[in-house]
């Protein structure tokens, strides 16, 4: 899927929920560039600038860093002892200023809600594998609303960030089963990083979780030599999906995807856009609420959250995953269109959690 595209209309959303529909609605899209476009041209990063990934300080999460947000687990679940994985996750979209292209490797507000993300996502994987989370210069959103080549620049710099610390977190994990993760922009990345890496992960690949980005079975998987989890022991496989309650209004969304060409070539279609239900492990699946192990439930400061089992069931249907059942209040960032975008992982943590666990036992006994 063209990124921008998609990204305009998660950003549009976004600016519709916080009260900016008014303008958008009257003006159109051209508002909403004006107000999220990055001042300025990009400006090249200085040769050898670039974070030195083999530095601990150009991490959010590794096993050797004190106070590391990705094994925090709530109340009721403990940590496996030395789970035998190396997990690579990379963050979505947390940097929202306007003043630069891309993100600086650290910042106040865009560490917090980074380290929020990998508490609240990465950790579902820790009873599977160790998780390494990089920092990185991360596109901001103007970057998506551009077909420009300061917007391609943004997206390659982020990019190639990426590149070098999965090279490092390859170098220092060698050998053994790997997982990878990513959320939003951090699965747009994680899509082309298996394109360029599937040699390097051939054999080790337990299951690569790209969510809240759409893909396309025959447009997309292809390209990285990967195919759909069909079950819920098979390895080597992608689960993607992207959540919404009932009824799903996607259209916005589905307009900017139908019709674009993906790496093989190919037009992406409706029929063709994969969707694996984190509660089954199955592509195209279907499972009631009482099946789900748990979902997260933030405190009212997103500091924290309590995990209540059988809250919430999915199906996939036509591309996307429904939640079914009673859904509990998560926070104020559900979008319009019942869109529960920002909750992918959150909805579905026990979930993932016994995802990975079940498809890293099926690796270890191949």
């Amino acid at each position: 899927m063209c990124a921008r595209r998609f990204l305009l209309i998660i950003f549009w959303l976004t600016l519709i929920f916080v009260g900016a529909a008014l303008a958008i609605y009257q003006f159109g899209q051209q508002v909403l560039i004006k107000g999220a476009t990055p001042q300025g041209h990009f400006q090249a990063a200085a040769p050898g600038s670039g974070p030195d990934y083999s530095k601990s300080e150009n991490w959010f999460a590794r096993s050797d860093i004190a106070g590391n947000p990705s094994q925090w687990l709530p109340a009721g679940t403990s940590q496996a002892s030395g789970p035998a994985a190396a997990v690579f996750y990379i963050h979505p979209t947390t940097y929202l200023e306007r003043d630069r292209w891309n993100a600086p490797l650290e910042g106040s507000e865009s560490d917090f809600r980074t380290r929020l993300f990998v508490q609240s996502q990465a950790s579902s994987l820790t009873s599977a594998g160790r998780v390494w989370a990089p920092r990185y210069r991360q596109a901001a959103y103007g970057a998506f609303l551009l077909k420009s080549e300061d917007a391609r620049k943004a997206l390659d710099l982020a990019y190639s960030d990426l590149l070098s610390a999965f090279d490092e977190f390859l170098r220092r994990n060698p050998t053994g089963p790997v997982i990878l993760a990513g959320h939003s922009q951090g699965a747009l990345h994680l899509s082309r990083l298996l394109r360029d890496r599937a040699p390097q992960l051939k054999n080790r690949l337990v299951a690569a979780y790209v969510v809240g980005w759409p893909l396309s079975t025959t447009a997309d998987l292809p390209a990285m030599a990967m195919v759909a989890c069909q079950t819920a022991e098979q390895t080597g496989c992608v689960l993607s999906w992207q959540s919404f309650g009932s009824p799903a209004n996607s259209n916005l969304i589905m307009d900017a995807w139908e019709g674009t060409t993906g790496p093989t070539g190919i037009k992406r279609e409706r029929k063709d856009m994969l969707c694996v239900n984190p509660v089954t492990g199955t592509k195209d699946g279907a499972a009631p609420a009482q099946a789900n192990p748990g979902t997260l439930v933030p405190t009212a400061d997103l500091t924290s959250a309590t995990l209540e089992p059988g809250r919430v069931g999915a199906r996939c249907d036509k591309g996307l995953l429904i939640i079914d059942g009673e859904i509990p209040p998560l926070g104020p960032y559900v979008l319009p269109g019942n869109n529960y975008h920002v909750y992918d992982y959150a909805l579905f943590w026990g979930a993932i959690r016994r995802d990975a666990e079940r498809r890293l036992s099926a690796w270890q006994h191949r």
